[in-house]
């Protein structure tokens, strides 16, 4: 194990053997830190943070500070970073707000400088998020998002999988595989699924469903009916799942269509 002398941990704190820990690196009570684990300097790391191995973190980090919540009261929270993600410099990520809850970062994500995770966020696997691109409290990201410089995400937004989101501001849902842009959602994120690996055949169901949803004219309701009783591969029924389930905010439109509301996706 390396540690440079100037680092404090406190002496609750579990840390690998085979992490390295670098000059003025902070580690709180409660922390674990695994294998092979390198904060690089300047990392600060919070109570009841468990970082899970190979994980790189770089200068000015912080991981597992309390939220920017009024309603926090101090109770023992939670933070987890999966395995082998990278968090640049000075990204913040804070732990949970209500009483044992937790803000998760899955594995393999690329977290650049200067972007954010606040309380309670929910973060996929192999998500990136590019510099400056904000999550406000709760928000979800499906697994291999992409969220683009200086995106700022709404609190409770859902971002599904697969989709690609430029800078924008973000206040509905994002249905999975869609392109997201200043005019809305585009299109099927198609480079994206090709590199998953998914088929021609479901890559066309994916385009089906975005053709349905968000070209069709008809209300979102009747659209969500229509892809749940049409598809038969596996991302047509995650995509079909996304809209299905409950939302709070509803679904971010294609341009010179309305905001398709929380009751309108309803089923």
């Amino acid at each position: 194990m390396a540690i440079h002398p100037t680092a404090i941990i406190d002496p609750t704190a579990e840390v690998s053997r085979e992490a390295e820990v670098g000059p003025y690196c902070i580690i709180e009570r409660g922390v674990r830190i695994g294998e092979r684990v390198r904060l690089i300097a300047h990392v600060y790391v919070g109570e009841g943070t468990t970082i899970d191995p190979r994980v790189e973190i770089h200068p000015f980090a912080t991981v597992g500070q309390p939220p920017q919540d009024l309603a926090f009261s101090g109770e023992p929270t939670f933070t987890r970073i999966g395995e082998e993600t990278i968090i640049r410099e000075h990204v913040s990520i804070h732990r949970g707000t209500m009483p044992g809850s937790i803000t998760t970062v899955g594995r393999r994500c690329f977290l650049m400088a200067c972007s954010h995770i606040a309380h309670n966020c929910t973060v996929g696997d192999d998500v990136k998020m590019a510099n400056g691109a904000l999550l406000a409290g709760h928000v979800s990201v499906g697994d291999k998002a992409f969220i683009a410089g200086n995106t700022a995400i709404h609190q409770f937004v859902r971002v599904g999988e697969l989709a690609m989101i430029s800078g924008v501001r973000v206040t509905n849902d994002v249905v999975p595989f869609m392109i997201l842009g200043p005019m809305g959602v585009v299109g099927p994120n198609v480079v994206g699924l090709r590199r998953a690996g998914c088929s021609p055949e479901e890559r066309k169901e994916i385009r089906e469903g975005y053709r349905t949803l968000f070209r069709s004219g008809i209300s979102f309701r009747t659209a969500v009916e229509q892809v749940a009783a049409r598809v038969t591969t596996e991302p047509g029924r995650r995509l079909a799942a996304f809209v299905l389930a409950p939302s709070k905010r509803g679904y971010t439109p294609y341009r010179g269509r309305r905001n398709a509301t929380a009751e309108d996706a309803e089923s």
